[in-house]
Order: C-alpha cells, then sequence, then structure tokens
C-alpha cells in the first residue's frame, strides 16, 4: 500500500488527499506537523533529504517527492491526464505555472497569515507576495475567461494543482471578489465526484 507523510493543513499535501481519494487508491496517511520541525528530523530527512511534505512511499524505501511530480505520477494512465503529446505538455506547463508563479506567493501568504498568525516580523515578506500573487490570479481568470478547466476543457491534475491553494486564497488575504471566472471554476471542482475537503 502507498503511504503519504504530510500535513493536513497544507495545499501541496491536500492536492494528494484529492486526487487519492478521487482515484479511490488505497493509502496510508502518515501525519507529519511540519510546525514542530518533524520533517527536519533525522529520520524523516533520510526519506526526503529536502525537508518537505509531501513525500510519497511508493514502496519500501522508494521515495518520491514533490507534490506535482506526485500527482504526475498517480495520474498516469488515468483520465486525469491526458494522454496526447501537447495536451500532456499543457499540463505541465500549469503544473510549473503553479509551483514557480502561483505557489509561492498565495501559499505562503497563507501560510504566513493562517498557521504563523501573521507576526510582526513576516509582515514586510507578506507584503511582497501581495502584487505577484494577484498577477498569478490574473493569468487564471484570462484563461478561465475561455475555457472551463486549464486543459483539455476536462478536469485534470492541473486543476487540481491550481485549486489547492487557490479555494482557500482568501486565508492569506487574497481577494477573489473580482474574479468570477476563477470562482466559478473553484465551484466546478468542488462538483466533481470524490471531492474533499481541505484539512
Amino acid at each position: 500500500m502507498l503511504r503519504v507523510y504530510g500535513e493536513v493543513s497544507s495545499g501541496n499535501c491536500y492536492k494528494l488527499k484529492l486526487l487519492l481519494n478521487q482515484l479511490s487508491i488505497k493509502h496510508e496517511w502518515i501525519p507529519v506537523d511540519i510546525l514542530k520541525q518533524e520533517t527536519r528530523m533525522p529520520e524523516y530527512l533520510a526519506k526526503n533529504p529536502n525537508g518537505k511534505v509531501p513525500l510519497l512511499e511508493v514502496s519500501n524505501g522508494v521515495y518520491l517527492a514533490e507534490s506535482n511530480a506526485i500527482l504526475h505520477y498517480l495520474a498516469d494512465n488515468t483520465p486525469l491526464l491526458p494522454h496526447g503529446k501537447f495536451q500532456h505538455a499543457q499540463v505541465l506547463q500549469w503544473l510549473f505555472f503553479e509551483q514557480y508563479s502561483h505557489e509561492p506567493y498565495i501559499a505562503t501568504s497563507r501560510f504566513i497569515i493562517k498557521l504563523l498568525g501573521r507576526p510582526a516580523d513576516k509582515e514586510e515578506l507578506l507584503q511582497s507576495k501581495v502584487a505577484p500573487g494577484y498577477k498569478a490570479l490574473d493569468v487564471m481568470e484570462k484563461h478561465l475567461s475561455t475555457h472551463s478547466f486549464f486543459v483539455a476543457e476536462r478536469y485534470t491534475i492541473a486543476d487540481i494543482a491550481l485549486y489547492a491553494y487557490t479555494h482557500v486564497a482568501h486565508e492569506g488575504d487574497f481577494d477573489l471578489s473580482n474574479y468570477p471566472k476563477i470562482r466559478n471554476w473553484c465551484q466546478r471542482i468542488k462538483e466533481q465526484a470524490g471531492h474533499v475537503e481541505i484539512g
């Protein structure tokens, strides 16, 4: 059975929780408390030297890190990962966008506010995330103005990756009231079979 090492409040871990449920993949969830620095313990670093969650144990002693790489691995040969060469590449395009242009701003803001309690010494860092976070949302809103989903006009892991932190963006002080296409898209994802809530 697959094992997932994760933190329930993490959007990156939620991606896997959602996908595993929707694909009805049996697995064992092993809680890892990032606030207690459990990812920095020697026994965890032996599994993932980068000291982050989520982490997938594929078989005894065989591990795969990075949330979107794990999404790609689990969705292979399922309807959630298109087989066509170009559409497959488009999924990867949005997975990379999520990690480089979206998650560093929206997820980090949520972490500072929701999990750390918005400490004063993080305020400057928090403010630096605002403009690039809204830029990412602008890109998404524009794409969704002519598409129901991000790739192939159907639900894929590209949507799962972007949904994870977007649907809780308000917890990082991002206001989605001016993003009707994103809000409608979030609702479409909530209506997908096997949807589960974060946390």
